[in-house]
């Protein structure tokens, strides 16, 4: 969440770090739930792309909400935190090399729609 909207917002708004926060290890850190690099890329997609009103259509964000789940699946085999931890090695940071991918992937399929970082 923080480095790729730095990235984006100059400094991400303290309000989405707040609210990443309980995301982190598929909820609380349960490891039961959705992985929280995959939720933290949607919500950052969703704060670039989303809509406001229910006046707008959000179907380019959700087409592409879909795409980057299936793409961060095939990067890391899974969806669910627990799954994807227990195929890697139990080793300190074993999700370094997932959470590189996955801001590689975010910040590529949000440059591929024209979001531009912050100047």
């Amino acid at each position: 969440m923080i480095a790729v909207g730095d990235y984006y917002f100059g400094k991400v708004p303290e309000i989405l770090v707040r609210a990443a926060c309980p995301l982190a290890g598929g909820g609380g850190c349960c490891y039961e739930e959705m992985c929280g690099l995959l939720s933290g890329g949607l919500m950052i997609m969703g704060a670039l792309l989303g809509r406001v009103s229910v006046e707008e259509s959000d179907d380019a964000v959700q087409a592409l909400a879909r795409e980057y789940r299936e793409r961060f699946r095939a990067l890391a085999g899974h969806t669910q935190c627990q799954a994807i931890r227990d195929s890697l090695p139990d080793v300190d940071k074993r999700c370094q090399h997932i959470v590189a991918g996955a801001v590689r992937l975010l910040l590529d399929m949000l440059a591929a729609q024209g979001v531009q970082p912050r100047a």
